[in-house]
Formats: C-alpha cells, structure tokens, sequence
C-alpha cells in the first residue's frame, strides 16, 4: 500500500467516506504492507491491542511518508500542516480520516493526550528545513520528537506511562533511532540528509566530500565506531523498562531493543562499512531474536513468570 496513491482518496481536497470497521482494517493492512527492521504487530502481541498498535502505527506511517515521500519539501509542509489540521479535528470530536476514526478509538480507550502525536509532527516539519545537525545535543533535541513520542504511545498502551518508565523508554526509543540513522546513513545522503552531527565529523576528521561522495574511509570508520557505541549505550540504559512493562507487551520491548543491538553488531561486523551496503537482519536472524525475546520473558524461571505478573501489572497501573 502507498499513502501516496492513497492521497487521492483520503487526502486535502478528498473526503471519502468510511466506517469505523473500514478505518481499522485500513490500519490493518498500512501496518502490515510496510518493511521494518521487525514487524511492529507480531504474533505475541495481544489480540485486543493490536487494532490499537495499527492505528498508530498507520498514523506514523502517513507522517513519515507525507514528509519523507513527496519529494517537494513546500508541499510536504503543506501536507503536514493539513494532517496537524487532522489531529487537532479527531481530539475535537470530527475525525474524518480513516486513520483519525481509528486513531480516535484508541484515543479514548487509552486517554492518550496529543502531546506524542503532535511533537511526532513537529520533527517531520523539522525534516523539511533542516538537513544536518552540527552538534549531538541538537541530534537529540530532534530524536525527542521524531522517537521519543513513540515509547509514550506504547506506554500508554500498556497503561504504564510514568515519569520513571518514559525516561527509560525515551532511553531506548533514542538508542533505535540513532541505531537507523546509522544503518541509513547511504540512503539518506539520497535524499540528501545527514544525521551525522557535523561536530563528529570534524573531531574524526570526516570531510564533507568524503562523505557526499560515500567514500569508505578509516577516517569514517573510526566516527561510525564512536556512533555506535553511543547508540547500543542507549540502548543498555532503557533495558531495564522490559521488567517494568506487563508481560503482554515486555515481549516487544525485548524485541525491539534485541533487534537494535543486532544492527549495531552488524554495523561492527561489516567494520562499520554501512555506504556500500545497508545492513540488515535476515528472516532467520529475526526469528531467532523473537524465539529468544519470548524465552526470556516468558521462559522458566524469568522475573515476567506468573508470580510476578501481578506485581508488574499492579506497578503499571499506578503509574498510569
């Protein structure tokens, strides 16, 4: 499925009508269509969130796309500012968008604010203007918007959203991203964007025509080993959110952040060469980070066992 085609019916100047049933299995089949790293809905997943995990899921995936696909930044923004439009309508009771009628089931149920979708937003403008970072600190500013958001959603979600618990998980959410942004570095110069904050590249001695160029270098090795590290880093910090979450949903935190180590360990052992091939996980590999995503949890003698589930759930519910 491509929201680009999909413009033409659900887009500004459109308003195709649908049902709410139509509106899920839309978010439905939009989550299932597109490649990630790791599917976003698997089979561990709870029957009765995956509807709600799709339609945000779906409305991330038009933001992205509505920034990132258009290929006239003006329009992008116009776009943006249109489906911004879209949000603050569904939060006022006339939601419109098939993605906005499913979204605002999962609104209600979870009494999520608009705050996450909202900054989510902000950083896909952010797309449009800026193309490069000079400093790390900026970096951040901007995974706090384009990342972070996300983890809050899931939190919710799982009726664990707490100051303690969001700290963790903006942990990991950042750790992912950058984790992405590494992994993309070739793809993005495409576009072109650069993620690698220019303060980085000048302290490895990284020079700009090198790197518009995709020329390997030992120079660019060395800044990719530092990047890296500081992306597993954040991830290692937002793991102990796993034995926080209820048992239905520590399964995909696992996963998630198994996963970005994963990439990172590929990164490493192409020896950091990431702009004449983009590393992947194979369906072997991902299989093999779920089974043991799911040992961990749920396996024989592990914190998520029956016994503690209640402690954890307990814990979650206070905190939402």
């Amino acid at each position: 499925m491509s929201v680009l085609e999909d413009l033409k019916r659900f887009g500004p100047d459109q308003r195709a009508r649908v049902t709410l049933d139509e509106s899920l299995s839309y978010c439905s089949r939009l989550t299932a269509s597109h490649y990630e790293n790791f599917s976003v809905v698997t089979w561990l997943t709870p029957r009765k969130l995956r509807p709600h995990f799709a339609s945000i899921y779906a409305f991330c995936r038009w933001s992205d796309d509505l920034g990132d696909e258009i290929g006239d930044r003006d329009r992008s923004l116009k776009l943006l500012e249109w489906w911004r439009g879209e949000l603050e309508s569904m939060y006022s009771g006339r939601a419109y968008h098939p993605v906005m009628m499913a979204l605002a089931e999962t609104v209600r149920e979870f009494a999520i604010p608009i705050d996450p979708f909202a900054a989510l937003i902000s950083a896909f403008e952010q797309d449009q203007i800026i193309i490069e970072y000079d400093t790390f600190a900026q970096l951040l500013d901007y995974c706090s918007r384009s990342a972070d958001p996300v983890g809050h959603l899931v939190l919710y979600l799982g009726r664990c959203f707490s100051a303690e618990n969001a700290e963790l998980s903006n942990a990991t959410c950042t750790g992912l991203q950058l984790t992405n942004f590494w992994q993309d570095i070739a793809r993005d110069l495409d576009i072109p964007r650069i993620y690698l904050p220019r303060e980085d590249r000048k302290r490895f001695k990284v020079t700009d025509d090198d790197l518009r160029s995709k020329r390997f270098t030992p120079e660019f090795a060395g800044l990719l080993a530092f990047e890296v590290d500081r992306a597993r880093d954040f991830l290692l910090r937002g793991q102990p959110l796993v034995q926080r979450m209820p048992r239905q949903l520590a399964v995909d935190i696992e996963l998630f952040t198994r996963g970005g180590l994963a990439i990172l360990d590929q990164i490493v052992a192409k020896k950091y060469d990431v702009l004449s091939r983009r590393p992947k996980l194979s369906r072997l590999t991902k299989l093999g980070l779920l089974l043991k995503a799911a040992w961990q949890i749920h396996g024989p003698g592990q914190p998520h066992g029956l016994r503690s589930q209640a402690r954890v759930e307990t814990s979650c519910e206070e905190g939402a």
